[in-house]
């Protein structure tokens, strides 16, 4: 359904876009935080869409161009040759994010290594806000889409817990370590504690990785601990959503 201006609504895949040229060159410039990426008709050039471009790149915003068709099936009215896909929520700054959370009740951040699926976001949105963790992190690109069906699965929690957007994970936790952060990563290995028995120690983050591939090892690489969920039975894994309740329910239980 689309708004009084005609220009913004839901397409397929319950994705959210703003389209026409100074509909997204005034959502660039006045909250570019909800952008996930732009766009364009190839070939074209003009002063408004340099605009466009320039804010994209100041912004660090995906940018790209695209044929008419590739246009018209994200947006089936006059989107005239630009189209903005949007989150349903506003990011915060990563920066003010790690500053701020140690100082919160439960200085839990958690940050979530190109985990895909909306519903796990959502999911895992809905247990860290329920139990008190300051705010998520997800990769800029290759992440899950947080649209409407994120929302959803979140009953609504993903709209009022922090959430901010990494460039480079592997770097915002050497930062997090910088500020005194502890590191965790949720995975298995020679060298991987039992989660109901490690000390966890705060402020923290724990990584959770992508539902098929885990933790990727460049990530890995700056999480000083690993926590291993045992199982009483014989079974293949559990999916993020579950390992990361388990896991941030014992971080909020041990530190009241």
């Amino acid at each position: 359904m689309r708004n009084k201006d005609g220009k913004r609504g839901p397409s397929r895949g319950g994705k959210d876009y703003v389209v026409g040229t100074k509909p997204v060159m005034e959502l660039l410039e006045s909250s570019p935080g909800r952008v996930d990426h732009v766009m364009f008709r190839k070939g074209r050039h003009d002063k408004t869409l340099d605009r466009i471009v320039e804010l994209c790149r100041k912004n660090k915003i995906a940018f790209r161009g695209a044929d008419a068709k590739e246009l018209d099936r994200a947006y089936s009215g006059n989107h005239q040759g630009v189209v903005a896909q949007v989150a349903a929520l506003e990011y915060v700054d990563i920066e003010q994010l790690m500053d701020e959370a140690a100082e919160t009740e439960l200085p839990l951040l958690v940050a979530l290594d190109q985990v895909q699926d909306p519903g796990n976001v959502g999911a895992l949105a809905r247990t860290a806000y329920a139990m008190g963790a300051a705010g998520l992190i997800v990769c800029r690109h290759h992440g899950a889409y947080l649209g409407t069906g994120a929302v959803k699965s979140s009953a609504g929690a993903i709209n009022h817990l922090p959430v901010a957007k990494a460039n480079n994970l592997a770097q915002t936790l050497k930062d997090c370590a910088q500020r005194g952060y502890e590191i965790y990563a949720s995975g298995s290995g020679q060298e991987a504690e039992d989660v109901f028995e490690a000390k966890l120690n705060t402020p923290a983050v724990l990584v959770l990785g992508n539902e098929e591939k885990g933790v990727r090892p460049g990530v890995q690489k700056h999480c000083t601990r690993t926590l291993n969920i045992p199982f009483r039975r014989e079974f293949d894994s559990l999916n993020v959503a579950q390992a990361g309740a388990i896991i941030m329910s014992l971080f909020s239980r041990r530190n009241p």
